[in-house]
């Protein structure tokens, strides 16, 4: 079975939201994308009072200014597709409300005849949790186990009832349910975060830097953690592959992953189709200038991937 493959919609600051989704949407599927994904940046900060990712002297990439509501992007999308998954790489949890989040993943879901993937992470900008978190950042941990919770309570039976530290639902009919049970997947790269992983979601978010080899390392990894903790049911996986396209093509020593042309973009996703992924995402939108170039860098991606193999 070839490994499926995803687009990230458009979101960045370049794009026209409401033309430019569903329109990126509606060529993705006909070309054949199994999925289209969104990310998630709150805001921007300026100055930054940390680094990227909370390295020290890490810059902010120039993209991260404002970035589109994930959930409004796969909204619009949803509403001009009708066969491809809808997915999140990654919300940021803890900024948002459980049960309302739990909600609006479940309408979605309806509403799009059951495609959503919640892929669901906890952050690391210090920013976004100060503009909008629902507790403190050192508490990001609990808020995703308890957000898990709530998901799973919401979007059973009724009536829904839970009691938890941030959320309590009296017994209560809690609708419209998800058209199924929508998959969670992590963003785990912590031990405890991937103990969470095993123990309570249905697959891993990992992203596409430092090469095949120390992926396949991380799998193996969670693997084994899988089988000690006696979980029987499959982890299911999707790489997220940040692309950087330039149109002559990348000839330095030191490229990193899926940075390069179409030619290399490809060879890259057919090294890591190797790992056993389920699922590649490739993420386009960041160094194209607007719409009609990513769908037509997208539709090359995806001819020539297929055609080596992926």
């Amino acid at each position: 079975m070839p490994t499926r493959l995803g687009l990230g919609l458009p979101q960045n600051r370049q794009y026209d939201l409401g033309r430019d989704v569903p329109d990126v949407a509606r060529a993705a599927e006909r070309t054949g994308y199994d999925s289209l994904w969104v990310y998630e940046r709150a805001l921007f900060p300026e100055p930054a009072t940390q680094g990227l990712y909370g390295i020290e002297g890490l810059p902010w990439p120039d993209n991260y200014r404002g970035v589109a509501d994930p959930l409004v992007t796969l909204t619009l999308a949803a509403s001009a597709t009708e066969r491809v998954r809808l997915g999140s790489s990654v919300l940021v949890a803890p900024l948002h409300v459980p049960f309302q989040l739990a909600k609006q993943l479940a309408t979605l879901d309806a509403a799009s005849g059951g495609r959503v993937l919640a892929g669901l992470g906890t952050g690391w900008s210090l920013d976004e949790y100060a503009a909008s978190s629902v507790r403190p950042f050192e508490e990001r941990g609990q808020v995703l186990d308890e957000l898990i919770e709530v998901c799973r309570a919401v979007w059973g039976p009724d009536p829904v009832a839970y009691d938890g530290r941030l959320t309590k639902i009296n017994p209560s009919v809690v609708g419209p349910k998800p058209a199924r049970p929508i998959p969670i997947l992590l963003a785990a790269s912590s031990k405890k975060a991937k103990r969470r992983l095993v123990d309570h979601a249905d697959g891993w978010l990992p992203v596409g830097m430092g090469g095949p080899a120390a992926l396949a390392a991380q799998w193996k990894e969670l693997q084994d953690l899988a089988a000690e903790r006696g979980r029987t049911e499959p982890i299911q996986t999707v790489l997220r592959a940040n692309a950087r396209y330039l149109p002559q093509g990348y000839d330095g020593t030191d490229r990193q992953p899926f940075h390069g042309g179409v030619d290399q973009i490809v060879e890259d996703l057919v090294a890591h189709t190797e790992v056993g992924f389920d699922e590649i995402l490739v993420d386009l939108q960041h160094t194209l200038r607007d719409a009609q170039e990513l769908k037509d860098v997208a539709a090359e991606v995806y001819e020539k991937a297929r055609a080596a193999g992926v």
